[in-house]
């Protein structure tokens, strides 16, 4: 659905959104060969070599980006979309798998996982800018489906193995677990969770927040980019400012009924999922996007950085440096803004940096069928 009116500027700007951190996927070489064993082959697609970040891969990827700056000075900044929780497997088998359990972030990870360092590496990132949390889900799987299915034989199974293993789920093998606030096997129109439970697992998600990083949640993406106006409602009632919307549309930057700035990805940077990528291809995408005035907001998943299992991290960051180097060497006036920023920029017209305050030209501009009608406002 076109928006009736959004928002364009007079500078290139760009944006990178990034989901899935924190959360735990096949855990390592050890989880490799306990899941192989138990006849489940792995290897076929990249996300069954999905595992966690380390210290290492979190530390390498803030060096890149603090190897660049834009027109104002500032690093490239990484939307982080953090998973709060991941099942707690000891829980759970002491209960006989009877129910979910969840093992909030804060309070470490699952039984046989390891991270040294971890937690330390995405707050020095914060610290210098290049990071910025912001809230993607309490399991990314949707609670209720899973639960409904522990009880199938096949499925429990699967469940099983997988859990036994210190995995929680391998998607694209199980897609009846649905995502978090959806369950795909109910009837249409009961496929999103109900508004009261989604406000529950919102404001427990947005505790957990606060309990990871002593600070509330501005912006927030819906696992699977599920989310609908129930989701968006209990957003904004926890202080959401920014919904992250999924790829597909050059749609500009908008307010909804609920005052949430609806911002919707345009670029894939994702080396590790896609055959055919290319950084040029990614670069001709943000030229589309500047010429219309919109900002290239860039998607690209946390299984692009991990190394544990599968060095997808190397190639990444060649390419991710690459993209940088282009978009510097030819826009003299280009801006490197996270969420917040843009929800600033749209209320001020301008943004505010460690060396000052940056003004930019913003228009808003009504969309119709056919014509396209600008207005300053800012």
């Amino acid at each position: 659905m076109i928006p009736v009116s959004g928002f364009v500027f007079n500078r290139p700007i760009v944006v990178f959104q990034s989901d899935d951190w924190g959360r735990v996927g096949l855990r390592d070489r050890e989880g490799f060969e306990q899941i192989n064993e138990a006849g489940l082959r792995l290897g076929e697609r990249p996300y069954d070599l999905y595992t966690l970040e380390t210290a290492d891969d979190v530390l390498a990827l803030g060096a890149t980006l603090k190897k660049h700056r834009d027109s104002v000075g500032r690093h490239p900044c990484l939307e982080m979309n953090f998973v709060l929780g991941n099942p707690d497997f000891a829980k759970m088998e002491a209960e006989d798998w009877q129910k979910i359990e969840i093992l909030l972030l804060a309070d470490g990870l699952p039984r046989g996982w390891k991270r040294a360092g971890l937690n330390e590496a995405y707050m020095s990132g914060i610290s210098d800018g290049v990071f910025q949390p912001a809230l993607h889900g309490m399991t990314h799987f949707c609670r209720n489906a899973v639960e409904k299915n522990m009880a199938k034989a096949e499925r429990a199974t699967l469940l099983r193995t997988l859990w036994q293993a210190g995995t929680p789920y391998i998607y694209w093998r199980m897609p009846w677990i649905g995502y978090e606030y959806w369950a795909p096997e109910e009837s249409p129109d009961e496929r999103f969770l109900s508004k009261d439970i989604q406000t529950q697992f919102i404001g427990e998600t947005v505790g957990a927040f606060a309990k990871m990083f002593a600070a509330l949640p501005r912006s927030a993406c819906a696992p699977g980019y599920r989310a609908n106006e129930d989701t968006v409602r209990a957003w904004a009632q926890h202080g959401i400012k920014v919904a992250q919307n999924g790829p597909g549309t050059l749609f500009p930057p908008y307010f909804d009924g609920n005052n949430v700035l609806q911002l919707s990805r345009t670029i894939e940077f994702e080396p590790a999922v896609e055959k055919n990528f290319s950084v040029e291809s990614c670069l001709h995408a943000a030229e589309s996007c500047f010429e219309r005035g919109i900002p290239a907001i860039v998607s690209i998943h946390s299984i692009n950085f991990h190394s544990s299992v599968h060095d997808f991290r190397t190639q990444t960051l060649q390419q991710l440096d690459a993209f940088l180097e282009a978009l510097e060497k030819k826009h003299g006036d280009l801006l490197y803004l996270h969420d917040a920023d843009l929800y600033e920029l749209m209320q001020n017209g301008c943004v505010r940096t460690r060396s000052g305050t940056v003004q930019v030209e913003v228009l808003k501009r009504k969309f119709r069928k056919t014509t396209a009608v600008a207005k300053k406002v800012v």
